[in-house]
């Protein structure tokens, strides 16, 4: 990934984490015991939850959580009896997953890097690779989905959710007043945008990118996963676009085992 922008989503990540935004919350020691009693819902797109029989099994498996500290889905993995590692860009979204393993009593790995780098692990290590809507940080996708497939093990499955892009052809700044302009063409990035646009969206805010679908379906498969299932799902609440169209979409595939 382009260095200028993994150092700026590196420090827009670790403000977030700070800030204790509402939309990445970590989960309560109430959560957690109900996981532990088998009622549990892990979250890779705003407001759905992940079928269980996506994940399912976990208990002794290993998992990879991808681009997803902060304490959201790796203590209820953990609390399910996954050996789970944890890997973000952020190291203050890390602190978060480690705190509440350590309050828990949990064996969490927690490891800082860049996701379209994932040299670190071994080939097929992970049966598990779980990754909550963040490739919309990344300018290319590609190399993300080459990198799951290779730490996967055979037979392993990859669970991701990403915006679609039809979100990203609207002006922002009216997009804000509920008005949607088509004006941007995919693949988008944040960075074509203007100052005074940049200023609407927050200038702090990570750097987004809009994929093509080409590359967000498709790349998963050019990279040899097979795909399984996907549902969509929208913002929720008041977001006036996803009253019209769902924006996120969730795939389930699966590496094959080699005949």
């Amino acid at each position: 990934m382009d260095r200028d922008i993994v150092a700026f989503n590196r420090r827009a990540w670790d403000k977030v984490a700070d800030a204790g935004d509402r939309l990445y919350r970590a989960v309560t020691s109430a959560q957690i015991e109900k996981a532990r009693s088998g009622e549990w819902r892990i979250r890779v797109t705003p407001t759905k939850p992940v079928p269980h029989d996506w994940l399912l099994p976990i208990d002794g498996h290993k998992v990879l959580l991808l681009a997803g500290g902060g304490g959201q889905q790796s203590p209820i993995l953990a609390a399910l009896g996954a050996l789970v590692t944890v890997f973000d860009l952020s190291e203050h979204q890390l602190n978060r997953d480690a705190e509440i393993a350590s309050r828990e009593g949990f064996q969490v790995r927690t490891v800082a890097g860049d996701m379209a780098d994932l040299s670190m692990f071994a080939d097929g290590q992970f049966d598990l690779v779980l990754n909550p809507c963040s490739v919309c940080y990344v300018p290319d996708v590609i190399p993300v989905w080459q990198e799951v497939h290779r730490v996967l093990a055979p037979g392993g499955t990859f669970v991701t959710g990403f915006i679609n892009p039809l979100y990203y052809i609207f002006d922002a700044q009216k997009m804000d007043r509920d008005e949607f302009e088509v004006r941007h063409r995919i693949p988008y990035r944040d960075s074509d945008l203007g100052d005074e646009e940049i200023e609407v969206l927050g200038e702090d805010r990570p750097r987004e990118f809009g994929h093509s679908l080409e590359d967000l379906i498709g790349g998963q498969l050019r990279a040899g996963l097979h795909m399984v299932d996907f549902f969509e799902d929208g913002w929720g609440g008041s977001d006036e676009l996803s009253k019209h169209i769902y924006t996120f979409i969730a795939t389930r595939t699966r590496k094959p085992v080699a005949t």
